[in-house]
């Protein structure tokens, strides 16, 4: 991606970039995200190396399927949480089989320090987002996303009506939409 200005690419540019075979943008998408997905990777997963395991896998498929991406279902930010979140379930339930049938536990890499050096600005910025948001809806949102919880498991497990914890949910992915506006930049 040749840089003409000052003015930054925005992420839907970076994204055609890569689905035009552009390495260079894949490493913008990384700078720009890399931090974020190992972070929320990390907090489903409870495990560093893991979790960066997964955001690489995450940019990986974010490089083979970018032509596939379409802003008018969402962000890239968006796109790629998505991707992180499935990835960390399918890595959780991929370790509970492994549980089961008393496999080792897989070895651990050593972390990448590249993540949180070129990350700290998306860090602060997702923080600041869910600082905005109310208790009650964090509560339900972080049990959606980091649980795996259906909206009527959410409803059952805290004994608030459906409707309730919809909105709740709602309201929060709205908060978190704006506030994380700036990454999208």
């Amino acid at each position: 991606m040749q840089k003409t200005s000052a003015i930054p690419p925005t992420d839907e540019a970076v994204v055609r970039a890569i689905a035009g075979g552009d390495q260079e943008s894949l490493r913008v998408l990384n700078q720009r995200y890399g931090h974020a997905l190992a972070a929320v990777a990390e907090r489903m997963l409870g495990d560093r190396a893991d979790a960066e395991e997964v955001a690489a896998d995450v940019l990986w498929q974010a490089w083979r399927q970018a032509g596939a991406f379409d802003s008018s279902r969402g962000s890239v930010g968006a796109w790629l949480m998505m991707l992180v979140r499935s990835r960390s379930i399918d890595r959780l339930r991929a370790r509970a089989a492994r549980t089961l049938r008393d496999d080792p536990a897989e070895p651990v890499d050593s972390p990448d320090a590249s993540l949180e050096i070129h990350s700290n600005q998306q860090r602060r910025v997702v923080q600041a987002a869910i600082a905005t948001l109310e208790d009650n809806e964090r509560s339900v949102l972080e049990m959606a996303y980091y649980s795996d919880l259906t909206q009527s498991a959410i409803a059952e497990r805290t004994g608030l009506p459906l409707g309730t914890v919809k909105s709740r949910i709602r309201s929060a992915m709205i908060k978190l939409r704006e506030g994380l506006k700036s990454l999208g930049d």
